[in-house]
C-alpha cells in the first residue's frame, strides 16, 4: 500500500492550492477545449464536500445559477484546473454539507468565519 502511494506521489506533480474545507466559497478557474482552441472559465461557489486523498482526491463545489443548483466535482490532481481562489471561509460543523441542496434563501446562507 505504502509502495503505491509512493509512486503516486512521484508520478503526479501537485499544484499548490490554498486550504478551503467545506462550506468555504471557491473560485476554480479551469481550461476547457473546444475543438483547436483553449480557454479558462471560472465556476465559483460553496465547497460541498472534499473527498479521498492523494491523487484521487475530488472536490464538490455548488453554485447556484439564477433558480438552479448546479454542481461539479473537480480532481484536485487534474491538469486542467489552473487555479483555486480561496473567496471567503465559512463556518460549519459538517465535513459534508449535503443538506445544502434542500435549502433556498436565508436558510441557504452560511455564516462567514472571522479571521484576526
Amino acid at each position: 500500500m505504502d509502495f503505491i502511494k509512493d509512486l503516486e506521489k512521484e508520478l503526479v506533480e501537485f499544484p499548490e492550492y490554498p486550504a478551503f474545507k467545506a462550506g468555504d466559497t471557491v473560485a476554480v478557474t479551469y481550461k476547457i477545449k473546444e475543438g483547436e482552441k483553449e480557454r479558462l472559465q471560472k465556476f465559483q461557489g460553496v465547497v460541498i464536500q472534499r473527498r479521498s486523498s492523494g491523487v484521487t482526491e475530488t472536490f464538490t463545489v455548488r453554485k447556484m445559477s439564477g433558480t438552479v443548483g448546479v454542481e461539479r466535482i473537480f480532481p484536485i490532481a487534474s491538469p486542467f484546473i489552473d487555479s483555486i481562489e480561496l473567496v471567503r471561509s465559512g463556518k460549519v460543523r459538517r465535513s459534508r454539507i449535503f443538506y445544502q441542496r434542500k435549502r433556498t434563501g436565508k436558510s441557504a446562507r452560511i455564516k462567514e468565519k472571522r479571521r484576526f
